[in-house]
Parts: C-alpha cells; sequence; structure tokens
C-alpha cells in the first residue's frame, strides 16, 4: 500500500470554487500568506507573477491549481500545521482579488500527526 500524501495546504471546497471564480476573471492566481503587516495574517490572491517571490519564501503546495506561498520566518513557525484555506463572507486584504466577491480567504489549521510530520520530514 502506497504512503498518503501530505499535504501542508489544502483548500475547502467553498474556497476552490472561489478561486475558480477569481481564476475565469483574471487568469493564472498565486497565493501568499499575509505575515500581518496591513492585511493581518489572510491569504493574499494575486494575479500570477504581481507579488515577487524572493529568496526567502517558501512553496507549500498548490491549491486550485494556484501556488501558495509563505515567508520562510513565518513557515519556521506553522511549520507543523497544516494549512486550510477557507472562504468567509466579508472583506478580504485591500489588495487580494476575492475583495469585490464580498468574501475573503481564511486561514485554518490543525496541528500535524507524528506520522504525518515523519512523512514530511520534520520528525
Amino acid at each position: 500500500m502506497a504512503a498518503e500524501t501530505v499535504l501542508k495546504v489544502l483548500a475547502t471546497e467553498s474556497a476552490l470554487e472561489l478561486i475558480g471564480r477569481i481564476r475565469a476573471k483574471h487568469g493564472d492566481v498565486m497565493f501568499h500568506q499575509s505575515g500581518g503587516c496591513c492585511d493581518g495574517s489572510s491569504p493574499m490572491c494575486f494575479p500570477q507573477g504581481e507579488f515577487l517571490i524572493g529568496d526567502q519564501d517558501v512553496l507549500l503546495g498548490e491549491i486550485g491549481g494556484a501556488p501558495f506561498y509563505m515567508t520562510k520566518a513565518q513557515y519556521d513557525y506553522w511549520k507543523n500545521t497544516q494549512l486550510i484555506i477557507d472562504v468567509v463572507p466579508g472583506r478580504g486584504g485591500m489588495f487580494s482579488l476575492e475583495g469585490p466577491e464580498g468574501l475573503r480567504f481564511l486561514t485554518r489549521s490543525r496541528v500535524f500527526t507524528a506520522g504525518e510530520l515523519r512523512s514530511l520530514g520534520l520528525l
């Protein structure tokens, strides 16, 4: 039996539906988990390539075909958790593409099990 892949980031059905609508309007998109400054700590959705990724950004995976990044310093803090991107009513970050939809992306999380941490090479 093959081992199940452990995802560092995933999205709820509601988030995947919203990503699909945004992609239909804007083309390829990407996400970056905000670190708290202007837009709190929400996942930010940008047109692909509009947000410059640097050496200090970590690719956690993809949601809805869109790459999802976070800064290395923030990842070091969150590496033991799985990020679950969801959608709730309200205004998103002022630069994030979901703003006009009346919805905002929200990061939920859960701590990885010991087995998942081993699979990820974190234990």
